[in-house]
């Protein structure tokens, strides 16, 4: 079956889909898209060599392979979901079965470019797409970072609506792809570390541990979503809760005093210069 991308919104859902290395993000990226109704759990393949971790998933639908040959056969969009130091015998395995005219190939393996993908399938241009999610794609709350290699707009619309049921997809410069790493699926573990600071001075306040979190969390939810429902500057929201001589403004001044901005700018630059360095 030929694979037509000039897709209408409900053809997606007939769009077969295997995903290999069905680990954590791939199952999560899986159970996602079905509990959003972007597609059925019937028309997607996951594959693993250990399948006793996928078991539990055959009650709901979904097929179940060690196969990645198989998967790749009765499916058009492959999704890769492997370690980087798995990607050259994957693709080696499959790349005589790939049809440029039926599949689209999407990449979730962290610093693995488009070019070095291409390379373990030589003789054929099959589209292929990168997709850096982040943790949070496992409740449909990602922050997905994507870009693209032979790939047409109509092939852009389909990988961007099945990670938009996961959250929220921007599409990049593939040399910005590192950068979004470090931003979007590092920066989760930056904002979990000013929760917990943020948990660790409510209790000092006098709440205990679960209160004090429970209103860091909310708060910080609701100082995003501000910025995103308003499309304003976060300084514009901080002038709507700073009064003169008051209690937030020396607050800010005191952490600023303190190095908050710069030490965050420079933790992120860090991580940044770090991923540049990390060898596959």
């Amino acid at each position: 079956m030929a694979f037509n991308l000039n897709l209408l919104p409900s053809d997606f859902m007939e769009k077969r889909i295997a995903i290999l290395g069905a680990g954590n993000l791939g199952v999560a990226i899986a159970q996602g898209a079905v509990r959003a109704e972007v597609i059925k759990s019937q028309y997607i393949t996951l594959s693993r060599r250990n399948l006793s971790k996928l078991e539990s998933l055959s009650t709901q639908g979904f097929n179940l392979t060690s196969d990645n040959i198989e998967a790749v056969k009765k499916s058009e969009i492959i999704i890769l979901c492997v370690q980087p130091k798995q990607v050259a015998g994957l693709l080696s395995e499959i790349a005589p079965f790939l049809d440029e005219k039926k599949h689209l190939l999407v990449s979730t393996i962290t610093g693995v470019t488009t070019d070095e993908l291409a390379v373990h399938i030589p003789g054929k241009n099959v589209p292929i797409i990168r997709a850096m999610p982040n943790t949070a794609i496992a409740i449909g709350a990602s922050m997905t970072c994507i870009c693209a290699k032979h790939a047409s707009d109509d092939q852009l619309s389909v990988v961007t609506k099945l990670f938009d049921s996961l959250g929220e997809t921007l599409l990049i410069e593939e040399r910005l792809m590192k950068a979004a790493t470090v931003l979007a699926a590092s920066g989760i573990a930056f904002f979990m570390r000013y929760l917990r600071a943020a948990s660790q001075g409510g209790i000092q306040l006098g709440f205990d541990a679960e209160e004090a979190q429970r209103i860091a969390v909310q708060t910080a939810k609701g100082a995003a979503l501000l910025l995103q429902k308003n499309a304003s500057h976060p300084e514009m929201e901080i002038d709507k809760v700073t009064t003169p001589e008051g209690c937030t403004i020396a607050g800010l001044n005191e952490m600023e005093h303190q190095g908050l901005s710069s030490a965050l700018i420079k933790g992120i630059l860090t991580s940044f210069e770090k991923i540049n360095t990390i060898r596959k």
